[in-house]
């Protein structure tokens, strides 16, 4: 293992993560289920995310590179129409009243539900594709996978950490919309870099 190869993959995928959509998704999870079972089931997602990425990495080597961009864009641009109509689906929803719907699933039913909403989400992500960029660079997919999967759990761990404290003070639907504009932004670059 390398660590500085595994220090630059925590940090770089650490950053993308940190406002992305993930840690939305992990934080509205954890104000409806105990916050260890979401991060065991968000964990699991990642582990199995990292595992595909750094599989894929010399792949992606041989794919051209716009249509990567092509795919990376589409999926951002899905993820903030989603992210929108959830925000307007729960509109009138305070965060509490959001998490005492769903406060009688406990154990597995939490975990697998959290797994797969985040198992879900990361397909084309951008940090699963900054993974399989990483591997594809340094070829040594051990330090990269050790270095994302720290991060993405890290990034989720605050999230769950965090997740009841903030819905006190931010609505629901704000935080929907919040991912939306992350995802538009991010799908709106990528079509910019696209395009040039």
């Amino acid at each position: 293992m390398d660590l500085a190869v595994i220090a630059l993959t925590f940090g770089a995928i650490f950053v993308v993560e940190l406002p992305d959509k993930t840690f939305l998704a992990t934080l509205v999870l954890a104000t409806k289920y105990r916050p260890v079972l979401v991060w065991i089931g968000v964990g699991t997602a990642f582990a199995v995310q990292t595992v595909v990425a750094v599989a894929l990495g010399h792949a992606a080597s041989f794919l051209p590179k716009s249509a990567v961009q092509s795919a990376a864009a589409l999926l951002f641009l899905v993820g903030a129409v989603i992210l929108f109509r959830e925000g307007r689906s729960h509109h009138q929803d305070s965060g509490d009243e959001f998490a005492e719907k769903a406060r009688d699933v406990h154990g597995f039913r939490a975990v697998l539900a959290s797994f797969l909403v985040l198992f879900a989400a990361e397909w084309g992500d951008l940090s699963q594709l900054l993974t399989i960029s990483l591997v594809a660079k340094y070829q040594n997919p051990v330090s990269v996978f050790t270095g994302a999967l720290a991060a993405l759990l890290a990034v989720s761990a605050l999230a769950v950490l965090v997740g009841r404290t903030l819905l006190r003070w931010i609505s629901l639907h704000v935080l929907h919309y919040v991912g939306a504009a992350v995802c538009l932004t991010l799908g709106v670059l990528t079509l910019a870099e696209l395009l040039r």
